[in-house]
């Protein structure tokens, strides 16, 4: 029985291998701290968190999430240790909370190996403070128990380390800190939770600043879920997300629980029952919204958190089939008598062959929930509309220039290594306008190791210009415009489809003169809509402004750009999506070695994208790293050039 504890009580543990689930109101840092009967913490290789999250009988998260899962062996954990200390932090990023009072209270539950709830505590009675101490499990008498502390610091994280005796406590905290911007500047944003508009395409962005392209978007925070190692179908139905078992039947109600809205959105399709005992069949659409689009972006990021939950399932499963044999193994093997005779050969067999049926059954039902995700898949693909679709989507065959900005982006697939047997992808989706830059790194990664620098390079360049192309074809016309730096002119073959069209606001910049006059009138326009938005005079703004939404491509940085060029860049990069400038950059970060860590700002303000596959994207519910595949026109297809035309030809007709 689940001992619910309040602040200051503490429940005898009976076992040593342990887990930690963490859910909050927002991501949250989670991190551990080993210290001495005192309380003290000797050192950095005391202290667990997301730069170094492993220590003798740790591990934590290596990102900020708002769920997160902790492991612990107290039988690892050194004699000099008397307590293990969950400590919870606030990211310090733009636009994330800066106290546990603005969030939902924390739930922390200990669990044992197999899913089943030792004890459990509500944070609650915080509100200015940021970081905090959730449990302690300490020793005593040779016994280990758990201890619901509550102890918050507004102070953050720094303060908190202080306070366990830490020497240069402020100094890690800031170390944990940038490890966390890292670890947040790879994560996929989920969707933001919709407010009180009339419609899909006026729906505002949640966090600070969301203005004409909005801010970074705040993770949506799944309630806790005490899920066993078993993988459970995804999104258990008592959640009050968005939620979608096997076996479901009927329309899903996407209803955000604190959306007011005038009048009901339209009923989704229904889906046409199955067979008897078998899953319904999908349709598209199947999610409530205002209006199809709506939909249908609901319903690819509820396929994302489907794939995101059951793999984790299924990975939980395998962790604990491993540790279950490991244990029964060094049983049978403890035992002298086993070792004679064939004993300890039947306990070994016997074990492995209970970790077989465990790893088995838990195939088998990851096997059921990717064939209905892949079985979904195949019908919502071909009703995407444009914005959403691939390249070699046939609706892009019969496209014409929209009279609305849609609600997202598909900025290509991503997928997880347990879904390539079903050949399940799912789009990647980012709501318009644009919350941050882009970067497309032209430089070797692990996953493609082989393929030639110049070749990574024309790669990356072709792909910055179907994004491009993607982003003219979705606004209508004469309401988005792209410039283009490219110093040494050493992309004019990649960019040919742009200026044939004539759709560029102007000839690609060559040169250093080239580089500054762009950026140098980018940057006023930052500046006079920052000025005329605070000061509440957007009627103010000279009459030759261009309002439309800008998008500026920059490639081969740093080379053509001295030190001024390389502030505003940053400049651009930071204040620019707020008022409608935003940054396309193709560039290898070695390249800019030379200036340090300078530039780490930049490379964090932008979404890394990749020109071949990677696995550098994480999800913001468990932390998977996904593989990214780029949306790459089909070989030989003219489908990029049709569209352009038909932009250009639109932007001819508009005057524009």
């Amino acid at each position: 029985m689940t001992a619910e504890l309040v602040r200051g009580q503490n429940h005898p543990l009976t076992q040593t291998r342990l887990e930690i689930r963490v859910s909050a109101g927002a991501p949250v840092v989670a991190g551990a701290t080993l210290s001495d009967d005192e309380g003290r913490v000797h050192g950095r290789d005391w202290v667990a968190h997301p730069g170094a999250p492993a220590l003798p009988g740790l591990e934590v998260p290596r990102q900020a999430a708002a769920d997160h899962r902790l492991a612990v062996d107290l039988d690892a954990v050194p004699e000099a240790a008397h307590r293990v200390s969950v400590l919870l932090a606030l990211p310090t990023g733009p636009g994330d909370p800066d106290r546990f009072g603005a969030v939902a209270a924390p739930f922390v539950a200990v669990t044992g190996l197999d899913g089943s709830e030792v004890a459990s505590y509500t944070i609650t009675d915080l509100d200015a403070e940021s970081a905090v101490v959730a449990l302690e499990l300490y020793r005593r008498q040779g016994a280990w128990k758990v201890r619901a502390v509550g102890q918050g610091y507004a102070g953050g994280l720094g303060a908190l380390l202080t306070d366990q005796g830490l020497p240069d406590a402020r100094a890690l905290a800031g170390e944990i800190g940038e490890a966390v911007a890292r670890g947040l500047a790879r994560t996929v944003a989920p969707p933001p939770p919709r407010t009180a508009t009339t419609g899909a395409s006026a729906m505002a962005d949640t966090g600070a600043g969301a203005s004409v392209a909005g801010a970074a978007m705040p993770s949506t925070t799944p309630p806790r879920s005490n899920q066993p190692p078993s993988p459970p179908n995804p999104r258990p139905a008592h959640e009050p997300q968005p939620a979608r078992p096997s076996g479901q039947t009927g329309p899903v109600d996407y209803t955000h629980p604190g959306r007011q809205a005038p009048a009901p959105p339209a009923p989704a399709p229904t889906a046409p029952p199955g067979e008897p005992g078998q899953p319904a069949v999908p349709v598209a659409g199947d999610a409530t919204g205002w209006s199809m689009d709506e939909r249908l972006y609901n319903q690819v990021w509820g396929m994302f958190e489907d794939l995101a939950r059951c793999v984790a399932a299924y990975r939980s499963a395998v962790d604990f089939a491993d540790s279950r044999m490991e244990q029964e193994l060094d049983k049978a093997l403890s035992d002298p008598r086993s070792r004679i005779g064939g004993q300890g050969d039947a306990a070994r067999e016997a074990a492995r062959a209970k970790h077989g049926q465990l790893v088995d059954r838990a195939r088998e039902v990851l096997d059921r929930d990717l064939a209905q995700l892949a079985a979904e898949s195949a019908v919502v693909e071909p009703a995407l509309p444009p914005a959403y679709a691939g390249w070699d989507n046939p609706v892009w065959h019969a496209y014409r220039s929209p009279m609305e900005i849609p609600m997202a982006l598909r900025l290509g697939d991503l997928r997880l290594p347990e879904s390539r047997s079903v050949g399940l992808r799912v789009p990647m989706l980012v709501r318009l306008p644009l919350e941050r830059g882009m970067w497309i790194d032209s430089g070797r990664s692990g996953a493609d190791a082989l393929t030639e620098s110049d070749e990574l390079r024309r790669r990356a360049m072709r792909s910055a210009v179907e994004h491009a192309a993607r982003l003219l074809a979705v606004y209508p016309a004469g309401e988005f415009a792209v410039h283009v730096i490219d110093p040494a002119g050493s992309a004019a073959g990649a960019l040919a489809p742009l200026v044939r069209a004539g759709v560029l606001a102007g000839p690609p910049a060559a040169g250093v003169a080239g580089v500054s006059e762009v950026l140098a009138r980018l940057t006023q326009r930052v500046d006079l809509v920052q000025m005329a938005v605070r000061g509440g005079a957007a009627d103010a703004l000279p009459p030759d402004l261009d309002t439309a939404e800008q998008l500026l491509i920059v490639n081969d940085f740093p080379h053509g750009f001295d030190d001024r060029a390389v502030t505003q860049l940053r400049y651009l990069a930071d204040e620019g999506p707020a008022v409608g400038v935003h940054l396309l950059m193709v560039a290898d970060r070695e390249d800019a070695a030379e200036y340090g860590p300078v530039l780490d700002p930049l490379w964090r303000a932008l979404l890394r994208l990749t020109p071949v596959p990677d696995d550098h994207l994480a999800d913001p519910w468990v932390g998977h790293a996904w593989t990214y595949e780029p949306p790459n026109v089909p070989p030989g297809s003219r489908i990029l050039e049709q569209v352009l035309e038909e932009v250009a030809r639109a932007r001819r007709e508009q005057g524009a």
